[in-house]
């Protein structure tokens, strides 16, 4: 049985540079998730290396904590049944040559250091970024659109 959660979704500098956000927020929406948190943010080396702790012994960490901290990104929180798992089906595999088309890196990204978006990969994870990214909490609403959207 699928259930309500929350993923976290970023769009990295290259997505952002490229003028993407619109493109991609679109497709959550027209998914059915529900937009609950979003800003635009330029964060410091150390703010990201917290965010990606769990990458820290990997030999392309500093890299990918320079090109983070290059430019803005945009962090968003997204909820609706499985939004995980299906969030990440949506972005595509990592490494975008491995992405299907119709995802979003497999329509925009090459690169994997370049991969367009990060997506939370657990439930687990989703609530530790949403809280790193998002201390000031999130906006609760009910849409009126969700009872068409979604089985009781």
């Amino acid at each position: 049985m699928s259930k309500q959660e929350r993923s976290f979704i970023m769009i990295k500098p290259d997505g952002v540079q490229r003028g993407l956000v619109g493109e991609i927020i679109a497709r959550f929406e027209k998914r059915g998730f529900k937009l609950v948190a979003l800003k635009m943010i330029h964060e410091s080396p150390e703010f990201l290396e917290k965010h990606y702790a769990d990458l820290k012994g990997k030999p392309f960490f500093p890299g990918l904590v320079k090109y983070m901290s290059a430019g803005p990104v945009v962090a968003m929180v997204w909820e609706g049944r499985d939004a995980v798992k299906t969030g990440r089906v949506m972005l595509g595999a990592t490494k975008p040559l491995e992405s299907a088309p119709g995802t979003i890196r497999g329509d925009y990204a090459i690169d994997v250091g370049r991969n367009i978006c990060h997506g939370s990969d657990s439930v687990e994870s989703a609530e530790k970024e949403i809280k790193l990214w998002f201390p000031e909490g999130i906006i609760q609403y009910t849409s009126v659109v969700e009872s068409q959207v979604f089985e009781n």
